[in-house]
């Protein structure tokens, strides 16, 4: 049906693929420990996520200049109307949308993890507002007499 269409669809893909790629490095950064990664990492998402959008508007106007409607049901229809070129290219960019969401949620999980871990692990430092460790390098907390970190 639509080159221009086409084109529009294959952009959107492939940024999305993009996304895709980052998400998979957010993931790998957070599992091996390399926090320190996660900024540059959030701000290319960022980047891509904007870019993202604008080809989605793009192709939404590009359907609106055919007859249809903007959103997920002019897609749907165009698609449908436009032949197989059409509907296995959208096809494809739900499928790569839909694999970006999972790997968002994935990465989500992670994030509030680490976070409740961090969290925990405040709190127990902190328990009855007493440090866990001495000026003296011994162990305050518990009801052992305490051992030295200082002798080794």
């Amino acid at each position: 049906m639509s080159s221009p269409l086409l084109g529009h669809l294959a952009q959107e893909e492939a940024a999305i693929g993009e996304f895709i790629d980052l998400l998979d490095q957010e993931a790998a950064a957070m599992t091996h420990g390399n926090f320190s990664d996660l900024p540059e990492l959030a701000n290319r998402k960022s980047q891509l996520a904007d870019q993202i959008v604008l080809l989605s508007h793009r192709r939404e106007m590009e359907q609106v200049s055919l007859g249809y409607a903007a959103g997920r049901s002019g897609a749907d229809a165009i698609a449908a109307a436009g032949g197989e070129a059409l509907q296995n290219a959208w096809h494809n960019l739900r499928e790569r949308a839909a694999l970006a969401h999972e790997r968002n949620h994935r990465n989500g999980v992670m994030i509030h993890t680490h976070l409740d871990f961090t969290r925990q692990s405040i709190s127990f430092l902190q328990a009855k507002g007493q440090p866990l460790y001495g000026p003296d390098g011994t162990h305050s907390t518990g009801a052992s007499s305490g051992n030295s970190l200082a002798l080794g």
